[in-house]
């Protein structure tokens, strides 16, 4: 019964904002779904997005959230929904939509960016457009890519067995991977063993040995209750910007006339705004439960870090050599962050003098 209570009034929230502003007659509808939860930052991004589109349009457009799998279940299914139009919205990550992108893997490469400034300077410009473009032509001009925004932080390794500071602790560790070929390179570059496990087997599997390690964010892990499993520690080498790649139909979005289109863009701004603060507040208590479980939270020396990217070194060769596509968007990631770090270090020049 709670539960019910608490999904009409969620629901009745979402609703309030759209019936203040809804004296405009509604003529689209954006159905867009995320295979999460409402405890999730793409929930939080969704929210925002809805909000602002309903409003900005003055009610011509609504949006309907579809949170779970009530639309689809799988990446590939979802992004087949999105390319038909049944589904208008769809959230992946990088993972999710390597089987008909693999180009979008790039996100995934490790140690390229440095942090949030760097991360969110170069996921607001061009190359995303050249992502787009690229997934566009892909897909036949069916699936556009709207925005990247964050799904949980930053990618760190995380194992039930000892403190990981240098490559050499990773030697023989059992690590849990997606499917997708490149984090399983990666790992095997770091000297351990990739052993790709479903999400929701993964509590068992620490539990039985079956693996010993994942990469992770610190909100999925105490979300997930991992410690409870027995994953004790958790090094914040930072290897991967958790991006969360939000795409939309391409015939629908095209459909609406320009001025719908810019509300619908802006919107996309607001969601991945969002989703770019909601994990650096989520993971501050997510932090402090971990260490207050007896879980042990190292970080890594400059020297340390400099050492795990030096190993992951092989893994880009791989991207180039193996990924359609690979030479130009990491080529196009390379230069963005080249430019944001320029940037960011000039602004320091200011700002600290």
């Amino acid at each position: 019964m709670l539960n019910h209570i608490k999904i009409a009034a969620t629901a009745a929230l979402l609703a309030t904002p759209f019936a203040a502003w809804a004296d405009g007659h509604q003529e689209f509808t954006i159905r867009a779904t995320a295979n999460s939860n409402e405890n999730d930052e793409d929930y939080d991004g969704l929210v925002v997005f809805k909000n602002y589109v309903e409003a900005a349009s003055n009610g011509r457009i609504g949006v309907e959230l579809f949170i779970g799998t009530q639309l689809c279940a799988t990446g590939a299914e979802c992004l087949e929904g999105v390319s038909e139009g049944s589904i208008d919205v769809y959230i992946s990550t990088s993972g999710g939509a390597a089987g008909i992108f693999p180009y979008v893997q790039v996100l995934d490469l490790p140690y390229l960016m440095a942090n949030d400034r760097i991360a969110e300077e170069v996921l607001t410009g061009d190359f995303v457009r050249t992502m787009r473009d690229m997934a566009l032509e892909t897909s036949d001009n069916t699936i556009r890519l709207m925005t990247v925004g964050n799904t949980g932080g930053w990618r760190n390794f995380a194992n039930t067995q000892r403190r990981v500071a240098m490559p050499s602790d990773m030697e023989g560790l059992k690590i849990r991977t997606v499917v997708a070929d490149l984090p399983q390179e990666l790992v095997r570059a770091l000297g351990a063993s990739p052993t790709p496990i479903p999400w929701p087997e993964l509590f068992t599997s620490f539990q039985t040995g079956v693996v010993e390690g994942s990469k992770n964010g610190i909100t999925d892990i105490m979300g997930m209750k991992f410690p409870d499993a027995g994953l004790q520690y958790v090094t914040l080498d930072g290897h991967a910007y958790m991006g969360a790649l939000w795409w939309m139909s391409n015939e629908n979005f095209m459909a609406m006339p320009e001025d719908l289109r810019r509300v619908v863009v802006d919107g996309f701004s607001q969601l991945q705004q969002a989703t770019f603060a909601s994990p650096k507040r989520k993971s501050i208590e997510a932090y402090e439960a971990f260490v207050a479980g007896g879980g042990d939270l190292y970080v890594p020396t400059p020297e340390e870090k400099a050492a795990f990217a030096e190993a992951a070194t092989p893994v880009q060769a791989w991207f180039r050599d193996n990924v359609d596509g690979g030479d130009k968007i990491l080529d196009a990631l390379i230069a963005a962050v080249a430019e944001a770090e320029a940037e960011l270090n000039a602004a320091y020049e200011s700002d600290l003098n």
